[in-house]
């Protein structure tokens, strides 16, 4: 190459361009690799906010049922933060989610034909995958990756969170320790067992049943069909 020109890009040879179909392997090799690494980082800021989740309610629990005087917003207060970690875990699992479709797009469409002996045609996968690297796009959206991570994991945390609360409201007295042991019975000692400051008890528990009605409903919403995903996902 003569001083003053640069190397036509995609001419065989040129710089930054594979010149053999050993060279394109070790991309390909290289490049799984590289997305596999990158998959596994999100993966693991997904288990960590799972985690915080788990010591979250782990935490809101000893101290509300560990003492009859203790009030039961403190279970009100874990429901908020839990639903602030499926939110962050929700906007997570979209960028895991980038780069676990390409991973898969590699091992079904490269790897799999090479170890069932069969020839790979990339005209249409790659082409897709170059796409994707030219302007990543992400694949399902912030309601779906709530459904799924509400489905996974956290729909058991928040029946727990309103299972601790129901017992809170029902066997506690109306505030007072010598008075902790007493169990209410009646749904009317119940309610007012529920009240929050100046809110009355009833309409804590409307918002609790709205709130719950909420998750239940996003957590049976239909979602949309992924086709690279198969039975095995998170």
């Amino acid at each position: 190459m003569s001083d003053g020109q640069s190397p036509e890009v995609g001419k065989p040879g040129s710089f930054g361009l594979p010149r053999g179909s050993g060279e394109t392997t070790t991309v390909v090799a290289h490049y799984h690799r590289a997305e596999i690494q990158r998959m596994a980082g999100w993966r693991d800021r997904i288990d960590r906010t799972t985690n915080w989740a788990i010591t979250v309610i782990a935490a809101m629990l000893s101290v509300s049922l560990s003492a009859p005087a203790a009030h039961h917003s403190v279970l009100l207060f874990a429901m908020l933060l839990v639903l602030l970690l499926l939110a962050i875990e929700a906007r997570r699992y979209r960028f895991f989610d980038v780069y676990r479709a390409r991973v898969r797009r590699l091992e079904r469409h490269y790897y799999a034909p090479i170890f069932a002996g069969a020839a790979a045609d990339p005209s249409a996968w790659a082409h897709e995958l170059a796409a994707d690297l030219r302007q990543p796009m992400f694949r399902i959206s912030f309601t779906d990756a709530l459904t799924r991570r509400l489905r996974r994991n956290y729909i058991w945390i928040f029946l727990i969170l309103l299972l601790a609360w129901i017992l809170k409201v029902a066997g506690a007295g109306p505030g007072s320790a010598p008075d902790g042991d007493r169990i209410a019975l009646d749904l009317a000692a119940a309610l007012t067992n529920a009240a929050l400051g100046p809110v009355p008890g009833i309409i804590v528990t409307g918002a609790i049943a709205a709130f719950y009605l909420g998750l239940v409903v996003l957590a049976l919403r239909p979602l949309s069909p992924q086709t690279e995903d198969g039975s095995v996902h998170v």
